[in-house]
């Protein structure tokens, strides 16, 4: 499969959705990327469109592209938010974070009026958990945040799992916030709501990659064409 052709079909899909005038919620990632330059080329054309960025890498993008920019106050209204996913199930959970932004990711999700996940069709999996899940954690002992972390999971059944500190060039990958982020390997998620829920309770998790039933629509593509899986 090619998986560039599906990311810029899915991307191609989700562009119907974008109506002028709108505030959109703006992902964060290769597959996102694609979208964000096909609403550059209806900015070019004059269509008045405001971005909200998930990511300072987003940010650029979008700048590039012409789109404006809002930092989002109370009044502020997303219409529609369009990001990538690193996994996505048949009840349309997802996992999300491979590119760090998974906390700025969820709380544009939430806040728009309709959330469409765009994907190659490798994306699309029977249950969670092939992909590391990945937790945003505060950097304050955080050793004792991770020792939270294994206890929890070994409480619903994980077992031995392997968490990894992201690193990059020797060094602790930081989030646009500032934060850390663990990579969990769990295999398989049965159950991603009760996991969503317990691993919220653990003081100094920030947020964690588990998108459960946030999306509207998943839009997965390939060479051929899409497979829409709606809510």
């Amino acid at each position: 499969m090619n998986k560039e052709a599906g990311k810029k079909k899915a991307a191609e899909e989700a562009a119907k959705y974008a109506e002028r005038g709108m505030t959109l919620g703006l992902g964060t990632g290769s597959t996102a990327k694609y979208f964000i330059e096909l609403l550059g080329a209806r900015v070019a054309e004059g269509w008045p469109l405001r971005g909200v960025p998930t990511s300072e890498q987003t940010r650029h993008l979008a700048e590039r592209a012409g789109i404006e920019i809002i930092n989002p106050d109370e009044t502020t209204i997303i219409d529609l938010a369009v990001d990538g996913t690193d996994e996505a199930d048949p009840q349309l959970n997802l996992i999300k974070g491979g590119g760090g932004a998974l906390l700025r990711e969820k709380i544009v999700a939430n806040a728009a009026r309709r959330f469409i996940i765009i994907a190659d069709k490798s994306k699309r999996v029977a249950a969670l958990g092939a992909f590391p899940l990945p937790i945003e954690i505060d950097a304050f002992a955080f050793g004792l945040t991770v020792k939270n972390i294994r206890a929890a999971l070994s409480g619903l059944g994980f077992g031995e799992t392997s968490l990894e500190l992201r690193a990059s060039e020797g060094a602790p990958v930081r989030t646009d916030g500032g934060n850390l982020i663990i990579d969990c390997a769990l295999g398989r998620i049965e159950d991603p709501k009760t996991l969503e829920a317990a691993l919220g309770e653990i003081p100094g998790i920030i947020e964690t990659g588990l998108f459960c039933r946030l999306a509207d629509m998943v839009i997965f593509g390939d060479e051929d064409g899409v497979t829409i899986d709606k809510a």
